[in-house]
């Protein structure tokens, strides 16, 4: 496994991340087992919410590896909030409110990284700010990042965060080899074809210049959770033809080499990988130790669909 300097932030973690959203129909012993063997892979980082399994995710990640301070040290834990009862909230009193419960779920006294899950187009910038300053001064977190933000959104935040001395270090978005927008639009400039369409206000370039990590979410899937292109040889022939060739090439699988196609990406990104099987875990982790050429990396690229202008 490689790892990542996070903004300075945050030394030594890992470059795949382990995403607990489903685990809790799970049994407290395969979530343990699940958890062991993503540690022995080599997988450091692992990615929660509070609205996971309404919270039971934390809970029960907690619950199932018996945190307590020595084990506490094993992990970089990042949780999200500001979704509840089907809103946006950056509220101070909801950012204040939803740490304190991710804590106790978690039995911890500290997340090592906190995330405002979705835009909230209400946010008080300075709100999010005292709330963030709070956090900081108390121990509760010790760095911050958001999720789906697009620049300017990011800009208007930091802004107010900067007075506290806090920086935002991680911005989680959709990205996968089938859901390619951000990296699309920078290849079709002065074009006036789909792909040439700028959803996101450069973002992926945008986190380079300033030094934010992107996690890929759903790294797996199509579409806004259509279901996974790995297999699907009814939308994806071409794709999973191009996977299953550089997969047998490096013998790795093609979940791993889907995670590898995102790791070649110079941006450095930490893709979030939410399975529960703790082999498949296993295997993607080798997809840090694939170093795909420039022309493989290309190939799958035009595989699911993409055309170079």
């Amino acid at each position: 496994m490689k790892y990542l300097n996070i903004r300075n932030k945050i030394t030594h973690a890992s470059e795949i991340s382990l995403g607990m959203m489903r685990i809790s129909g799970m049994t407290l012993k395969d979530i343990d087992e699940l958890v062991k063997v993503a540690l022995d892979s080599g997988i450091n980082f692992f990615d929660h919410a509070d609205i996971y399994g309404g919270g039971k995710c934390e809970e029960m990640f907690a619950n199932a590896v018996a945190m307590n301070p020595s084990i506490r040290e094993k992990f970089i834990i990042q949780t999200k909030c500001a979704i509840h009862d089907g809103i946006y909230d950056f509220s101070k009193e909801h950012i204040l409110k939803s740490v304190d419960g991710s804590l106790k779920r978690l039995k911890t006294d500290y997340i090592d990284v906190l995330l405002l899950h979705r835009p909230d187009t209400l946010m008080e910038p300075e709100e999010v700010a005292e709330a963030f300053d709070s956090l900081k001064k108390s121990g509760k977190v010790k760095f911050f990042g958001v999720s789906n933000q697009k620049p300017y959104q990011i800009e208007l935040l930091q802004k107010y965060l900067d007075k506290a001395g806090i920086e935002i270090i991680i911005n989680q978005l959709q990205l996968s080899v089938t859901n390619t927008g951000m990296i699309d639009s920078g290849l079709n400039v002065n074009m006036k074809n789909a792909n040439s369409v700028n959803h996101d206000g450069d973002i992926l370039e945008y986190c380079r210049l300033k030094e934010i990590t992107i996690q890929p979410w759903s790294p797996f899937q199509y579409g806004f959770f259509e279901g996974a292109f790995l297999g699907n040889l009814e939308k994806f022939p071409k794709l999973n033809e191009a996977i299953d060739k550089y997969a047998k090439q490096y013998n790795v699988t093609n979940s791993a080499m889907a995670i590898a196609w995102l790791l070649c990406h110079p941006a450095k990104m930490q893709p979030i990988v939410g399975s529960t099987n703790k082999t498949r875990v296993a295997e993607i982790c080798k997809a840090s130790d694939v170093n795909l050429t420039r022309q493989e990396w290309y190939d799958i690229y035009k595989a699911s669909g993409n055309t170079l202008p």
